[in-house]
């Protein structure tokens, strides 16, 4: 009996992407997370949350925006049908991931991995709406999207090395420094979350909940994170400095210190300036851009070597003669 293929697996037969082009693919998933969460933030900043009153719907009698929902109607479903764009560039990641030769079987986990949380993170969102956008949805649906842009980014770093095992670039205690830096950050990206669910922009002029908490307080606990991020990434700088690292990796470290520089600016001017919404904008885009920043240090301090293809005999024509 004839095995039958996948779909997957007769594009794989046909089609053998280049190197550049599996990185490329992997590369437009990264783009679209980033692109999904500033404009989620743009649907509450214009307080279009409920634009479409339900999900999957727009409506209880349409499928799409009607007129009748005006701009907000039309913000919340244009960021729906953004998320088909974000389908379409992690099926490409998959299927470059697939067709790759010869095969590399954790590239494509890691691109199925995306199609499920994006998944998820559209049920979650579904569940937003129909709870009214009650700040701990909003807040679960933010940090899935950030789950999301992780393991897009990792795709596309783990896209341009090899499969062999990792080997350290960098002596232990960069290492384990370098893994506080990012765990901090994590924490910080959470923290976010409070000062937003806090905050005036509920995602809506109804009368949206709030979290709990005082909304300078979370700010202020926010701002002292983001200080201990800075710490340590000045840490990790002259630490990479210290033991020569290679120049790559080094310069990570002085792009994260870039993006920081000008996230930290942002934030300030946002907070002493009443959190105006298009700065609240910048600040999330530059939150998702320092998210992979710091990923892109830590994948850099250990490397994965591309093998080396195996060596093809030469024609029998073209051998040397054997000596009489």
């Amino acid at each position: 009996m004839r095995r039958v293929l996948t779909p997957l697996a007769l594009i794989a037969r046909r089609w053998t992407p280049s190197p550049a082009m599996v990185r490329r693919a992997a590369l437009s998933a990264v783009v679209m997370s980033v692109v999904i969460i500033v404009t989620g933030g743009a649907v509450r900043l214009t307080g279009s949350g409920l634009g479409c009153d339900t999900w999957p719907k727009c409506t209880d009698d349409s499928l799409f925006a009607t007129p009748a929902q005006g701009f907000h109607g039309a913000v919340e479903f244009g960021n729906r049908m953004l998320t088909y764009v974000l389908c379409a560039a992690v099926g490409w990641a998959i299927i470059a991931a697939r067709s790759a030769k010869p095969r590399r079987r954790g590239l494509s986990r890691l691109g199925w991995a995306q199609f499920f949380i994006v998944l998820g993170n559209a049920v979650l969102g579904g569940i937003t709406v129909w709870m009214g956008l009650n700040p701990w949805t909003v807040a679960g649906h933010f940090l899935l999207a950030n789950v999301l842009l992780t393991v897009a980014t990792i795709t596309w770093v783990r896209a341009g090395e090899g499969d062999a095992p990792a080997r350290p670039r960098v002596p232990k205690p960069v290492r384990k420094l370098t893994l506080a830096l990012v765990a901090v950050t994590a924490v910080l990206v959470v923290a976010g979350t409070t000062v937003t669910g806090s905050g005036k922009h509920a995602g809506d002029s109804s009368d949206v909940p709030r979290m709990p908490f005082d909304f300078e307080a979370a700010a202020h606990v926010h701002a002292i994170t983001a200080w201990v991020v800075c710490a340590l990434a000045v840490a990790v700088f002259v630490a990479l400095k210290v033991v020569d690292a290679p120049p790559d990796t080094r310069a990570r470290s002085r792009d994260l210190l870039l993006v920081l520089l000008a996230q930290g600016v942002i934030g300030y001017v946002q907070f002493f300036t009443g959190v105006p919404e298009v700065l609240v904008g910048l600040h999330m885009l530059g939150s998702a851009l320092l998210w992979i920043a710091v990923l892109r240090l830590a994948l850099s301090l250990r490397e994965r070597p591309v093998a080396a293809p195996a060596s093809v005999p030469a024609p029998q024509s073209e051998q040397q003669p054997a000596l009489a």
